[in-house]
């Protein structure tokens, strides 16, 4: 089973050399790594160059290899999720998952416990929980569990950085609604888990993220995500409009409390 990670960058210089590691320490041996960016001026393109150079050299050299395949671009885009989508349409394998620039993947076995899980599940879609960091400190843990249906319309959602889906069920539910600026994972993760796909969870973390992301930023942010929590859940027909989004929030809440 071949699984395609993608990353998307701009000017992540800072971080970006962590995430390219954490996939190439990867014990599991079919990785395509597909880097999507939005022509970077501060040297983030210089690193994947050197990067997928380095990787694809190593295949080349041993057929034992566990290096990671590395396809890039680099151009300007519409924003983060139509990076996404580029990254979704360049990906050539069984499986798709998503590691943002200033994110990890937890272990050195992380994929392999998501391929595994494929295998043994036969799921469409698999998925774990997510450590939030500030340095080497934890400061949130997303634990996530079983899905059930009714669960939706409480706020409930996977932690979208350990999210690996089938090729098809991207083919079939159609890509990220970019109108979205920063809920349009959220949207995905609606139309995925109401159209009756197989979700398996593995009860592990399998990513660490830096805090700080784009819809945590600061106040404006929150309150934009807010907003288009609400326009997700009506586009989506899921749950009780703001009641919902206000049991996504208190969800967070206990987060925070959880920080092993």
């Amino acid at each position: 089973m071949k699984i395609s990670i993608i990353t998307i960058t701009y000017n992540s210089a800072k971080t970006l050399p962590r995430a390219l590691e954490s996939v190439r320490s990867q014990t599991y041996g079919d990785i395509e790594h597909i880097i999507v960016d939005g022509a970077s001026t501060d040297g983030t393109v210089e690193l994947i160059k050197a990067y997928a150079q380095s990787s694809n050299l190593q295949i080349l050299k041993s057929s034992n290899s566990n290096s990671p395949k590395v396809r890039w671009v680099s151009e300007p885009d519409g924003g983060i999720y139509d990076a996404l989508n580029k990254g979704i349409r360049m990906a050539t394998g069984d499986v798709i998952g998503f590691l943002h620039s200033d994110d990890v993947l937890y272990s050195p076995d992380s994929i392999g416990q998501i391929a595994a899980a494929f295998e043994s599940s036969k799921a469409d879609v698999v998925y774990g929980d997510l450590q939030y960091c500030n340095g080497d400190k934890v400061t949130r843990r997303w634990r996530s569990n079983a899905f059930k249906p009714s669960s939706l319309k409480f706020g409930w959602m996977p932690p979208h950085p350990t999210l690996y889906v089938r090729r098809e069920v991207y083919e079939q539910v159609g890509e990220y609604d970019s109108w979205f600026r920063i809920s349009a994972d959220y949207d995905m993760i609606l139309r995925i888990f109401t159209a009756g796909y197989k979700t398996h969870y593995i009860p592990q973390v399998l990513v660490s993220m830096e805090t700080g992301g784009a819809s945590n930023r600061d106040a404006k942010a929150r309150l934009s995500k807010t907003q288009e929590d609400y326009f997700v859940l009506k586009k989506n027909h899921v749950g009780a409009g703001l009641l919902t989004v206000a049991c996504k929030q208190l969800r967070k809440i206990r987060q925070f409390l959880r920080k092993s």
